[in-house]
């Protein structure tokens, strides 16, 4: 074993022989948007991205599939799996099979398979004083979601938010591999304050953060403003809190911070030197990205923020 739970990574990875390694990983989750195959589209963009967060090219994927038996009409069923199931074709990933079983609620995702050279291994646990941090996708997706759901988001804005959670973070990662980075995670349930704590931890750093506005997607500051977030927000905030110093910080600020993402981007750390390549990588492909912030020697806290 090369990386298991201890540094608190995205994914388990295995030596092969040579420098060839095996990554997997698996994730599965219950309906977040009402389209059943944006949902699908989703939910296999965010089980692939844990793979592509450790710096690995995803190979195989078994569909995980809990279904109300006689609630959920037939139809909606199979545009789930026709949502994961394109975009696994989109992504080079071949559905090799899956389980499924009866339940109250439907849950759907995938445990996915695939490799990396050692080399190019993007760990928790690789951040070094002096780099330079990067984010891939806008936050605030805990929070729309949960917008959504209470019938507060326009048509426009849940297209956006549907758009950004099934598009995959294949070309952040090749980026961040071609660059040199050193470390990355993807943003996901813990937010953005805890997997920031997280990668901190495991590498001895602190992160120093800088959010602006441009850190968020439209009107995520709003409704965290207004009190529209998710319940897992208030829990990563009470774990993760005493690692982050955020004061000076506006509160709907740090709300959205610790919101709990789904199909999040990836935050990644390299050499200040390689800063330029990765960026102009990332420009070639139109792919959203910003400079989050700084990695210093450790401090009293995992991430200091502070307002840019």
């Amino acid at each position: 074993m090369l990386v298991d739970a201890s540094t608190l990574d995205d994914a388990g990875v295995f030596a092969l022989r040579g420098r060839e390694t095996l990554i997997q990983t698996v994730d599965f989750f219950t309906p977040i948007v009402d389209d059943p195959y944006d949902f699908g589209r989703i939910a296999a963009a965010n089980s692939l991205s844990d793979v592509y967060a450790m710096g690995g090219r995803p190979l195989t994927a078994l569909a995980l599939l809990c279904a109300p038996e006689r609630t959920l009409p037939a139809e909606a069923l199979a545009a789930v799996l026709q949502g994961g199931l394109d975009t696994m074709r989109r992504a080079g990933v071949s559905v090799v099979g899956g389980h499924s079983v009866r339940d109250t609620e439907l849950k759907f995702g995938y445990a996915v398979t695939g490799i990396a050279d050692r080399r190019s291994l993007l760990r928790n646990s690789g951040a070094r004083p002096g780099d330079r941090v990067f984010l891939t996708k806008p936050l605030g997706t805990g929070i729309l979601s949960t917008a959504l759901k209470q019938g507060r988001l326009d048509a426009r804005l849940t297209r956006r938010l549907a758009a950004q959670m099934a598009t995959l973070n294949r070309v952040a990662s090749e980026a961040a591999v071609a660059a040199g980075a050193r470390a990355a995670t993807d943003v996901t349930g813990f937010g953005l304050l805890g997997h920031a704590a997280q990668l901190a931890d495991a590498s001895g750093v602190t992160l120093s953060l800088h959010p602006t506005t441009r850190w968020f997607l439209p009107r995520a500051l709003e409704l965290a403003a207004a009190g529209v977030v998710p319940g897992g927000l208030a829990r990563n905030r009470e774990y993760y809190e005493a690692s982050v110093d955020a004061s000076g910080v506006r509160e709907d600020w740090i709300q959205a911070l610790y919101d709990p993402q789904t199909s999040g981007g990836l935050l990644v750390t390299l050499p200040a030197r390689r800063a330029p390549v990765f960026l102009k990588a990332l420009a070639r492909r139109r792919a959203w990205v910003i400079e989050a912030g700084s990695v210093s020697r450790r401090g009293a806290h995992a991430v200091a923020l502070s307002a840019a």
